[in-house]
């Protein structure tokens, strides 16, 4: 057999240009100097308004290329069976739709070179679903970079491609001419000593600072490169202020951006939310001598990174500036020529990232803040952050020293779906394992609730790893992970033992928890005063082992240090993660036998992961009894819990089993549209665990199940729909294409839209619905709801793609006479009075016709 490497050598050039080119749209005259950059995805030609090529013609190019691949091996050396060709030409055929969706500009591409351009197509498309082996993978690598070769070079012969290239290094040198202005004004006249020490300080914090670890976690990579592991958060203002008043709005910005706009920064961030990690992005980004990333008030800058819990020290007074580097343990401290930080901070150089207040003792905290004050005072213009958790001080902690208040926000689904590819990506996994688990946190409720932080991605992403591509089968050891990292682990691991005077065993700190969160549930509240608070952890404390420690002193240890209680406002206190504090709450429930308790809430929506997770923690007689209990209710909700129960319960006898099974079987799969709706509105997203399918299933059967899914239109929900969407039958499609309007549209196209045939008709509301299908290559049957614009739906819809278009509107206007922009046209449906004289303004061979209502989608109405 040939070496599978050389193939995509042995493929022409003149075979592969062709096939490229096909690829992109032609020139247009001029130079292409536009305001906006000049992305690869405007330029393909399956995408946008030069269309020319059809997503199915990806498919033709992809095995054109294999097949001229295989054809230039010899008589028995072909490395791959049909089969295995056959899944080659699709994982490629899917890779080259990326051009379509990545937002590299054509220079940037360029400056990639092919092998790296080659992967930033691949990040997106897992090859697991493909089934490719050893040899069909390298088949496939050597294929692309083929591909990826010939597209640069291509989209370096582009008329548009030099003065592009020309203008953006115009810019380039714009922004290094004034990095260097900035720097000789920021720079003073030096001594070659200080000179050659800030040199070698320099290099000293890139290595220092130039990795990130990650605390707390049984599996993984420990040590980032932090290029690979920065992950860019938001910052805005606190939600409210003293008085509980809402503030007025202000713009979210780019967390490294936080000290171009303010000099003094302090900014708080719950556990984990990447503080720590700013800090050091931060120095390294300062000490880096580079000039053209336009953050230009770092330009010139000299970090110094003072974290809290190294410089407190017991009966030290915290350093002056001379003493920062050797109060950091800086090995290079002891080569700093005298006075250098002092003529730093005057010549207004310096950036000071004080981290982590919540990490020093309360008593502290106070000659922290006169230490900050006396500093900024005596060097002013330099820039500060400092960091803390958010319940460490009270508000405007340090507004009377000048600091601007921000607040370090959670991580969006983006900002997810980045941190878990570059986990993947710097651990030297298989992406698809990242993709597996970004489904099922996208798919699951209680996984999305948890990955709101960096801190909480990591550890999913460790324990997905750890478990070979699978998380803990029962939400019950996926908590106590996560409860050991947050209340042990980490805080042992960062050496901060006992630093409020107070130290909490792991046991202790579940054992006060469980109790805060049992007393919300059992109040049906989502927070407490803290006088509240004070109180239980005050009864609690005759009974727990701590050597007399006062009240409030544990309940501060337990806000500081736990990351599961924050203060969202002052004197409040309630639990960082919503399922924490229902795990935590179940298990005492169990522990003091509240189990009727339990049962009478079940109609709650609120009340259903408690249950669900004291069905965890219960002995089996218990479980039973719960289980028995739930069905006996006769409800839909009490059922599908039960039903749901089972998959939590250690162990259940069959005769309970079965009763149970017997009562899921009256109301899933629902018989009817209206026990779809039913049954959707009783079990929210629980029903989704319940529902069967597609494997299996007839096609009513599939139907009611997808229209189930559709009622509760949530995340979890559209990725159940998805594994529906290569159904045949043309009802359960259609079911799928009028969901659109519940979800995400930009989501929901991507993830369902685009794999559906086009002949179902979609609904479209508003001209950012038209430009979502025109995205997806266009469709051919819309139903346009509501009133339209004449100019939106003649730029919008792809003119080829469009066979039939219904109007529901007040009234048309401008008459018919436009539909002649859309050749392939060939009914129109109005649902408005019509006049016969404006229908016979229709084009030759479009029908026309005049109805009162849209009929059901629905089979069996």
């Amino acid at each position: 057999m040939v070496d599978v490497t050389a193939l995509g050598a042995r493929v022409a050039s003149s075979a592969v240009a062709p096939l490229v080119r096909r690829l992109f749209v032609r020139d247009g005259p001029g130079a292409g100097l536009v305001d906006r950059p000049v992305r690869i995805s405007a330029l393909v030609s399956f995408r946008g308004e030069k269309r020319s090529v059809t997503p199915k013609d990806l498919e033709k190019i992809a095995s054109e290329l294999v097949r001229r691949a295989l054809s230039s091996a010899g008589p028995g050396e072909a490395p791959v069976d049909a089969a295995e060709a056959a899944a080659v030409k699709d994982a490629l055929a899917r890779t080259l739709a990326r051009l379509g969706e990545i937002t590299v500009e054509d220079y940037e591409a360029v400056g990639l070179g092919p092998e790296r351009f080659a992967r930033e197509l691949s990040a997106g498309v897992p090859l697991a679903p493909y089934g490719l082996g050893e040899d069909g993978t390298l088949l496939y690598e050597r294929l692309l970079h083929t591909a990826s070769l010939h597209i640069l070079n291509f989209l370096t012969q582009r008329s548009t491609y030099v003065a592009r290239r020309q203008t953006v290094q115009t810019q380039q040198l714009a922004r290094l001419v004034q990095g260097v202005d900035v720097l000789l004004e920021r720079l003073p006249s030096q001594s070659a000593e200080d000179a050659g020490f800030e040199e070698r300080y320099a290099d000293h914090v890139a290595a220092r600072y130039g990795t990130l670890t990650i605390y707390g976690l049984d599996a993984g990579t420990r040590e980032w490169p932090l290029d690979t592991a920065y992950l860019s958060l938001e910052a805005t203002r606190p939600r409210a202020g003293r008085d509980g008043r809402r503030e007025a709005e202000y713009r979210a910005v780019a967390a490294e951006q936080v000290l171009a706009g303010h000099d003094q920064v302090f900014l708080r961030g719950v556990a984990g939310s990447g503080k720590t990690t700013l800090v050091q992005w931060l120095a390294v980004t300062a000490a880096s001598r580079i000039y053209d990333h336009g953050l230009t008030h770092l330009i010139g800058r000299v970090p110094f990174v003072l974290p809290m819990r190294r410089i407190v020290r017991p009966g030290v007074e915290l350093p002056f500036p001379g003493d920062f580097l050797r109060a950091v343990g800086c090995p290079v401290a002891g080569e700093q020529p005298p006075g250098w930080v002092e003529r730093v901070l005057r010549a207004r150089r310096g950036v000071l990232l004080v981290d982590g207040i919540d990490e020093i003792a309360g008593a502290r905290r106070a000659a922290a803040r006169r230490w900050l004050r006396e500093l900024v005072r005596a060097f002013p213009g330099n820039l500060w952050l400092v960091t803390s958790r958010p319940s460490a001080v009270p508000e405007e902690w340090l507004a009377a020293e000048g600091f601007s208040e921000l607040v370090l926000a959670p991580m969006g689904r983006d900002g997810v779906a980045t941190f878990v590819r570059r986990w993947h990506r710097a651990a030297e996994v298989d992406p698809s394992v990242g993709e597996s688990l970004l489904a099922a946190v996208r798919g699951t409720s209680e996984l999305n609730g948890l990955a709101t932080n960096p801190l909480m991605c990591g550890m999913l992403c460790a324990l997905h790893r750890d478990r070979r591509g699978f998380l803990p089968q029962d939400r019950r050891s996926l908590y106590e992970a996560a409860l050991t990292m947050l209340l042990e682990r980490r805080d042992r691991e960062r050496e901060l033992l006992g630093s409020d005077g107070v130290r909490l065993a792991y046991a202790t700190q579940v054992q006060l928890l469980q109790k805060l969160a049992w007393w919300l549930i059992r109040n049906s509240r989502q927070e407490m005063d803290q006088d509240e608070a004070l109180g239980i952890v005050d009864r609690a404390l005759p009974a727990l082992n701590l050597d007399g420690a006062g009240g409030e002193g544990v309940y501060r240890a337990l806000l500081l240090r736990s990351g599961l209680l924050r203060e969202p406002a002052e004197d409040r206190v309630d639990f960082l993660h919503r399922t924490f504090q229902d795990y935590l709450g179940a298990r005492l429930a169990v522990q003091e036998m509240d189990f009727d308790l339990l049962v009478n809430h079940a109609d709650a929506d609120q009340w259903e992961d408690v249950i669900l997770l004291a069905l965890a923690h219960a002995r089996p007689k218990e479980a039973e009894h719960m289980l028995r209990r739930l069905t006996e209710l006769g409800s839909p909700r009490g059922t599908l819990l039960a039903a749901a129960g089972l998959r939590y319960a250690a162990e259940v006898a069959p005769r309970t089993r079965k009763l149970v099974e017997e009562g899921l079987a009256t109301h899933v799969p629902p018989a009817s549209k209206a026990a779809a709706r039913d049954v959707a509105q009783a079990g929210g997203d629980l029903v989704l665990g319940l529902l069967p399918g597609p494997e299996g299933l007839d096609d009513d059967t599939a139907f009611r199940v997808v229209q189930t899914a559709a009622h509760l239109r949530s995340e979890a929900a559209l990725q159940f729909l998805s594994r529906f969407r290569g159904h045949t039958d043309s009802f359960v499609g259609t079911q799928l294409a009028a969901a659109w309007h519940g979800f995400d549209r930009d989501q929901y196209a991507h993830e369902i839209l685009a794999h559906l045939p086009t002949q179902y008709a979609v609904d479209a509301y508003s001209a950012e619905d038209l430009r979502t299908l025109r995205a997806l290559g266009g469709w051919e049957h819309i139903h346009v709801r509501g009133p339209y614009r004449v100019e939106d739906l003649t730029a919008l819809i792809v003119p080829e793609r469009l066979h039939l278009l219904a109007l529901d509107a007040p009234h048309p206007v401008e008459g018919l006479s436009w539909l002649a922009a859309f050749p392939a046209l060939r009914s129109v449906t109005v649902y408005a009075d019509l006049d016969p004289a404006v229908a016979r303004q229709a084009p030759p061979g479009v029908t026309v016709r005049n109805e009162t209502a849209p009929p059901s989608a629905n089979r069996q109405g």
